[in-house]
């Protein structure tokens, strides 16, 4: 079983909202245009962070994988200026399947009910 500090999700929630905004105000990428950040995970030293996303379209992961690592120096940089964080952490972008499990659950559910 995998513990977080209260220092730990702090920082996620932090990093999550401000690459969520970073995302919308300065990031002018289409590919990342549909992103959807759903959390942060970060290790405890604070040197690494997980970041977790999803979309509505599945098959536009991987163009968004791309575009969201070609953005990485450019979060981090933004971090830096916006954040008083004594080391901004390595981002690893992450496609986070939960959602989709969820909807496949729901199609069952909805075909169950239907009989």
């Amino acid at each position: 079983m995998k513990l977080n500090t209260l220092r730990q999700a702090r920082v996620g929630e932090l990093l999550r909202e401000t690459l969520a905004e970073l995302l919308v105000r300065k990031v002018k990428d289409p590919r990342v245009s549909n992103v959807t950040l759903t959390g942060v995970e970060i290790s405890m030293d604070l040197r690494v962070a997980h970041v977790f996303f999803c979309l509505r379209d599945v098959e536009q992961k991987n163009d968004a994988l791309k575009g969201l690592k070609s953005a990485e120096g450019f979060f981090r940089h933004e971090l830096k200026q916006l954040l008083d964080m004594k080391n901004i952490p390595i981002l690893t972008f992450i496609y986070d399947d939960s959602f989709d499990y969820g909807a496949k659950i729901d199609i069952i559910f909805d075909k169950i009910e239907a009989q």
